[in-house]
């Protein structure tokens, strides 16, 4: 999650002392990958009682806490430049030998996994668990609280995967080498339509009945109806897609992604709301997204740079560098900052600071007062210098939560 930092530093950032900051947060993150690695035949730090069988080091992400390996984390760090070739090499091979059958199989949970669904996380023996909430690779594994259907991103985040390792190789030779009876690239455009069906307006939809995660970062939060940050991922694995087969699909996802994200999505104020039924709440993380991402039609982006400005000045967004899901001024209730979460208000996904997206903030800010974006950078270091447990997942020190 801290290489994030990576793919969005500006060089007019660096001044004087961030250039040491930024150094630091370099090597602070190759630390923490060397840390989170458990090494083939080991437990883990925390003594674990699944060994690591799968012939390589796994990344998990974090150095405790977390006996697996997760799809959407290990994407994060590989973002960083900071992953050797190899390692993302086997990673993403792993992920696909782990991709269901081309069936779809309905569990005694009542969750329902698509054809060639991918795993929300991988255990050190090998074995795929498709949901969040449990390592159970079995029957029991699935359904509500955790979503009938697999969570979506993670099946966006394997293309992203495969298109990353050929950034670092130059080359999509990777992805012709074969996993059973598909090569990864086909398995990668398998994974991109496995979470739904094709739509005229391109947009991730889950529904109450048969509702899924759309966002790991957002697991115990529900949304339903059209979701904003799968969709963004979606865009991203589109383009992605299009950049290595040049379909011409792809391309026309990506452009009706775009055109209808501020369309469904927007609000007089600027944010991009979550999602268009439970959850309407504004999403910090996906407005950052999709200025990150460059999507949004110019008078779109304009406001919403103006309204996440806005916010951090307010303070109604960021602490000590960090990110809220919800700005504190636009909680769904006194009890809650979304509509419908598992975690307590000021808990987890609901209302705590994570340091996820603070990379995206930057380059936000930057664009509109390079000050602004400097402090956060300068908040964010001060924070992470403070050492002993940090870096926490999240924090929220008005009521001693990490």
């Amino acid at each position: 999650m801290i290489g994030l930092l990576g793919v969005v530093l500006a060089g007019s950032l660096l001044q004087s002392d961030a250039k040491k900051d930024l150094e630091f947060l370099r090597t602070l993150t190759l630390d923490i990958l060397l840390q989170s690695r458990v090494a083939p035949g080991s437990t883990g730090p925390a003594d674990w009682k699944i060994k690591n069988s799968v012939g390589f080091s796994l990344v998990t992400p974090g150095r405790r806490g977390y006996p697996a390996f997760w799809i959407r984390d290990f994407s994060m760090a590989c973002d960083s430049g900071l992953v050797p070739t190899k390692e993302l090499q086997n990673h993403l091979t792993l992920v696909a030998k782990c991709q269901s059958d081309v069936t779809i199989r309905r569990l005694e949970s009542g969750g329902i996994l698509p054809a060639l669904s991918i795993p929300d996380h991988i255990n050190f023996d090998g074995r795929p668990v498709y949901y969040p909430g449990t390592y159970s690779s079995g029957e029991d594994q699935g359904g509500e609280p955790w979503g009938i259907y697999p969570p979506a991103d993670d099946h966006f985040e394997f293309v992203h995967l495969g298109w990353l390792l050929t950034q670092q190789t130059k080359s999509s030779e990777v992805l012709r080498h074969k996993v059973g009876d598909f090569t990864i690239l086909e398995r990668m455009e398998c994974a991109f339509f496995s979470p739904m069906d094709e739509h005229t307006d391109g947009l991730y939809e889950t529904l109450p009945g048969t509702r899924a995660v759309g966002f790991g970062f957002c697991d115990s939060v529900s949304f339903t109806g059209k979701v904003l940050y799968p969709s963004l991922l979606r865009w991203r694995a589109a383009k992605e897609l299009y950049q290595l087969t040049r379909k011409e699909m792809y391309r026309k996802t990506m452009n009706a992604i775009a055109k209808n994200i501020p369309l469904v999505f927007g609000e007089q104020s600027g944010w991009l709301r979550a999602a268009n039924g439970v959850g309407k709440q504004p999403d910090v993380w996906g407005t950052l997204l999709a200025l990150h991402l460059g999507l949004l039609d110019k008078g779109s982006a304009a406001k919403a740079q103006k309204a996440v400005v806005k916010a951090y000045k307010a303070g109604t967004i960021s602490l000590e560098g960090a990110i809220r899901h919800v700005p504190t001024d636009r909680d769904f209730s006194a009890t809650s900052a979304w509509e419908k979460a598992l975690p307590g208000k000021g808990v987890y996904q609901n209302g705590a600071y994570w340091h996820t997206p603070t990379g995206f903030l930057i380059e936000t800010l930057m664009k509109e007062d390079k000050v602004l974006g400097r402090k956060v950078f300068a908040d964010y270091v001060k924070h992470l210098r403070k050492g002993g447990e940090i870096p926490w997942e999240c924090f929220n020190p008005a009521i001693g939560h990490t």
